[in-house]
């Protein structure tokens, strides 16, 4: 399974927010945010602070990428 974090980024970009601002007004871990950058999976928690933070949903800083194994 794949994911996306694109969304999250513009989501940065229309709050004029960096990626250290989002570490610092959530306490995420640096490494954290690597993962993010490099669209590597997160823990549902660290979405939902994200989430909490700027008050959206899960889809609206994800989306699932299928590989190929996941196409039937």
């Amino acid at each position: 399974m794949a994911v996306s974090y694109v969304k999250l980024r513009k989501l940065l970009v229309e709050k004029n927010m960096s990626t250290a601002d989002l570490r610092r007004a959530t306490g995420l871990a640096p490494n954290t945010i690597t993962k993010l950058r490099q669209d590597d999976e997160v823990s549902l928690s660290v979405l939902g602070k994200i989430c909490a933070l700027f008050q959206v949903n899960f889809c609206d800083i994800v989306d699932y990428v299928p590989d190929r194994t996941d196409r039937q």
